[in-house]
């Protein structure tokens, strides 16, 4: 993107409550500061209990700004849980011939992957409401310098092996639960010499031995080149034993994994390029 061009605003999970609308609010003049022209969805905010529109209509919203020449990225602003109806509504081939990245967070990893998987188009994994949720103007310029391609500030997240030295490989995942969501179904992603970006806001210990087994009675562990660990916020911030650390370390065999604390659901996070080859080491 270049100062001047739009972006699409969209909420493709659960509709924003209207208390929001501040924040909202916050965030276009945030992005007008930083000279990108925002154009909002008619579909954000709650219609029908989580709903801020059919599964048809927000595909419809997002497909909308793939199809404008003036769009040259798309940041969704939601989460939550329906993110994935979606998916059997949109036009992989508009979007492939039109290469904007989409940007967006937990259970929008479903849309990341997807994107990705059918088209080969890069994604982002970060949430733009961040800008509005953390004070720190270091952040914001990472941010504006980051989406202005400028740099690439923002992507440069601190990480800490914690087994192996070096790993390397096109990046997938996101949030663990949603990333299942495609299990068994088109969109979910090749694995084959990846690099697994895992990390979740809600769960417990028990929660996350069911997804690390269906990863493993998928065969992911014997596909991906190393795995990253960003945040588990609930598990972490409630001591869970054995970590979330231990318990992947148990699944992941001699594989490469780095933890960060910048991956995720925090406002202090960085974003992760989906769909881009990077080196770790």
């Amino acid at each position: 993107m270049k100062k001047g061009d739009a972006a699409g605003i969209v909420c493709c999970s659960n509709g924003l409550r209207a208390e929001c609308i501040r924040d909202v609010e916050k965030l276009i003049q945030i992005l007008k500061q930083i000279g990108i022209t925002p154009v909002i969805s008619e579909h954000i905010y709650e219609k029908n209990a989580v709903f801020s529109g059919t599964g048809r209509e927000r595909a419809q919203a997002l497909m909308s700004f793939y199809e404008r020449e003036d769009v040259k990225a798309v940041f969704d602003i939601s989460g939550g849980d329906i993110a994935n109806e979606i998916l059997s509504y949109l036009d992989f081939d508009v979007i492939q011939r039109n290469p904007k990245q989409f940007w967006g967070y937990s259970d929008l990893t479903t849309i990341l992957n997807a994107v990705y998987t059918k088209t080969g188009n890069e994604g982002v994994l970060y949430q733009v409401m961040n800008l509005v949720r953390v004070k720190d103007s270091v952040m914001c310029r990472s941010f504006a310098k980051t989406v202005l391609g400028q740099e690439e500030s923002l992507f440069d997240f601190p990480y800490r092996f914690i087994q192996g030295k070096h790993m390397e490989g096109v990046v997938a995942g996101g949030n663990i639960r949603c990333l299942l969501k495609l299990a068994g179904t088109e969109f979910f992603p090749d694995l084959q010499d990846k690099i697994l970006v895992l990390e979740a806001m809600g769960g417990s210990t028990a929660q996350f031995v069911t997804y690390l087994s269906q990863l493993q009675c998928m065969g992911v562990f014997t596909k991906i080149a190393g795995i990253v660990l960003g945040t588990f916020t609930q598990m972490e911030a409630e001591g869970g034993s054995p970590d979330i650390v231990t318990l992947v370390q148990e699944y992941a065999g001699c594989l490469p994994i780095v933890k960060t604390s910048r991956i995720g659901h925090g406002a202090d996070s960085c974003g992760v390029v989906i769909g881009r080859y990077r080196v770790f080491s």
